[in-house]
């Protein structure tokens, strides 16, 4: 009799040998239905797969997250069997699960995106005939002779230790592969052909070259529809073609990964730093400076030159060899050590729009998410070790007040020490203590990532959800136990004895180009007024009346407002257009009625229009509404 303990304590008991399908099938039929895999000893199973002794087993719906990742490899193979009934010739490499779907590459003639439509009608084909998952077992010699006619499968299997080899098969396909996967084709119902690129067998550019498919797979078609709709307004917000349809950016090939802001973005780029500005000042930061450019004994100090040295730009000056800083903390050791502190001095929270450069690998290279120039909006706090708790959950209001300041929700994830640490138990269990309690007393959900902390100390990850509901992770709140240690820093405590400062890295806009590129696609170029790099713009409506506008126009810049004036002779209905394009919040016209009077007629973004407006009235609202810095649409 074969005991098999299931998730809720209860015991089913079998004559016979069972596999996971009997297990199911021994809840209820609807229940089977809906499983996918099972889970043994921590590892993960077919439902096909006999059961020969007692076990604990947790058997996996559709519901389960680990199912997804299984039905998508599933995915794989049945596109690559659609792929060898199209195209007999084509020999298969790999096909592995990635974030958000799957890819199978794929030795063949070229194929294109017009191309998808009939593979994925055969792939519909297999998973209409509900063919089954196969596991079988062969020894290696066996698994070399049924692939004699694919290398890349025998390369495969070469590399492979010897003993039993496992083979999935599903109706005239067999594929090489560990498994598990879904009962059967059947199951995989949502599916869609995404993009087709090249890639080198192994990434290696003198072997050949392949077609990489990519392709994702969801249980329930509206999931995939709410993906693929995802997808569609990333494309329409693309913070690369909107940062050239509203002039913000641009790249150059003199300097690959530097991005070049233009005068708008430089509009945006200034409204983000006054605000954070203001916001670490009311928060007791100072904002200091540190050099772009140190010498080699420091980054050795540090550790980087060591462990950092293949991202770093290196230069040798006067025989000395420097190098361009990739992190702001190194100089920040030094400004602390300028001079002694005593425990009245803490917590010190110094702060750094620091410039830092670091080697990306070209192909990596991202518009403004990946760059090899950027500013981090660095903080460096130092503290006594019971002041851990109110200085993270200082940090952590302060990222509340900022991230919701645009509308951006998040969720904290605490990562703890990893196996490759420094420092000593006692250190890292008061550190991660001190994380535990502030996340604890901020009373916001948060997940813990075992192991998963930085080498020098444990942290907290903050990411950032957008207006579409993607994730971006942002923020981060690092304790370093490291870096005090190795620039011997120290603070004369009460008891008139040296003692270690602890120290927070922490960052909250993260790469300040990589968070502008967010807010262009948060926004969708919709900026809200106090950052909207032209906030009001004068539309003449005849060249009589030029003069005056830009009178006007004088006088609302004098006030404070970033204000442009259209004079060009086309049609105002064209240039309203135009100026409703490019997202401006404040559209005024003047004509000889409003030149009379002295007003004003101010169309918003929602279409609205007000006559009669007087300029006063105006600068009130629009200026309330930019020190309050609101997200919502102003009404005049």
């Amino acid at each position: 009799m074969i005991n098999i303990t299931l998730p809720d304590g209860s015991i089913k008991h079998f004559d016979d040998t069972p596999k996971g399908m009997d297990i199911a099938l021994s809840i209820s039929e609807g229940f089977a239905r809906n499983c996918v895999a099972l889970e043994m000893d921590g590892a993960l199973l077919d439902l096909n797969q006999p059961i020969e002794k007692d076990a604990m087993v947790r058997l996996l719906t559709v519901k389960d997250e680990e199912s997804l990742e299984i039905m998508r490899h599933s995915a794989a193979h049945v596109m690559a069997q659609a792929v060898m009934r199209l195209y007999p010739e084509a020999k298969l490499t790999i096909g592995p699960v990635v974030e958000d779907g799957f890819y199978y590459d794929i030795d063949m003639a070229p194929v294109s995106e017009e191309d998808f439509p009939k593979i994925e009608e055969e792939m519909k084909k297999i998973v209409n005939e509900k063919v089954p998952f196969i596991r079988r077992m062969v020894s290696k010699d066996d698994a070399l002779h049924f692939f004699k006619d694919d290398p890349y499968k025998q390369e495969l299997i070469s590399e492979l230790q010897d003993g039993t080899i496992s083979l999935y098969q599903q109706g005239d396909f067999t594929d090489l592969c560990r498994g598990p996967h879904v009962p059967h084709t059947g199951m995989i119902k949502s599916f869609k052909l995404m993009k087709v690129s090249g890639a080198y067998w192994r990434a290696d550019q003198t072997r050949a070259q392949l077609q990489r498919i990519y392709g994702t797979a969801y249980f329930d078609k509206k999931e995939l529809a709410s993906y693929l709709h995802i997808l569609e307004e990333a494309r329409k917000r693309d913070h690369r073609r909107l940062g050239v349809q509203f002039d913000l950016f641009s790249f150059h090939d003199v300097a690959p990964g530097m991005p070049f802001f233009h005068a708008k973005g430089m509009a945006i780029w200034n409204a983000l730093l006054d605000y954070w500005r203001e916001e670490h000042r009311a928060a007791g930061y100072v904002e200091t400076k540190t050099p772009i450019m140190l010498d080699r004994n420091l980054w050795e100090k540090s550790g980087h030159w060591e462990n950092y040295r293949e991202n770093m730009y290196t230069s040798t000056i006067d025989d000395f060899d420097y190098a361009i800083k990739p992190m702001n903390c190194p100089g920040g050791m030094l400004l602390y050590g300028t001079r002694r502190h005593s425990y009245k001095d803490l917590p010190i929270r110094a702060g750094e729009i620091g410039l830092v450069h670091r080697h990306e690998l070209s192909g990596a290279l991202s518009g403004l998410f990946r760059v090899r120039a950027f500013h981090q909006d660095d903080a460096h706090i130092f503290m006594m070790p019971d002041q851990i708790q109110e200085e993270i959950l200082g940090v952590l209001r302060l990222v509340d007040r900022i991230y919701s300041t645009f509308d951006l929700g998040f969720h904290l994830e605490l990562s703890t020490r990893p196996v490759k640490s420094i420092g000593t138990d006692a250190a890292w269990d008061m550190a991660t203590h001190g994380l535990k309690s502030a996340l604890n007393a901020y009373g916001k959900d948060y997940v813990i990532n075992e192991g998963d902390g930085a080498f020098y100390g444990p942290k907290i990850d903050i990411h950032i959800k957008d207006a579409i509901g993607r994730t971006w992770q942002c923020g981060t709140i690092q304790l370093d136990m490291s870096l005090p240690e190795r620039f011997d820093l120290s603070y004369i405590g009460k008891d008139n004895e040296k003692h270690r400062p602890v120290m927070i890295h922490r960052v909250i806009y993260g790469s300040v180009e990589r968070f502008f590129g967010i807010l262009i696609e948060h926004y969708a170029g919709k900026f809200p007024l106090w950052m909207a790099p032209v906030q009001a713009v004068i539309l003449p409506m005849n060249d009589d009346l030029i003069d005056y506008s830009e009178q006007i126009r004088k006088d609302l810049e004098k006030s404070g407002l970033r204000i442009d004036m259209d004079a060009r002779t086309e049609s105002l209905k064209k240039k309203v257009r135009e100026a409703q394009i490019q997202h401006i919040p404040l559209i005024i016209t003047l004509g000889e009625k409003e030149k009379e009077s002295g007003t004003l007629s101010v169309r918003t973004l929602d279409g609205t229009v007000r006559y009669g407006i007087s300029q006063k009235d105006l600068l009130e609202k629009a200026l309330t509404h930019i020190r309050s810095r609101r997200s919502d649409l102003i009404q005049v």
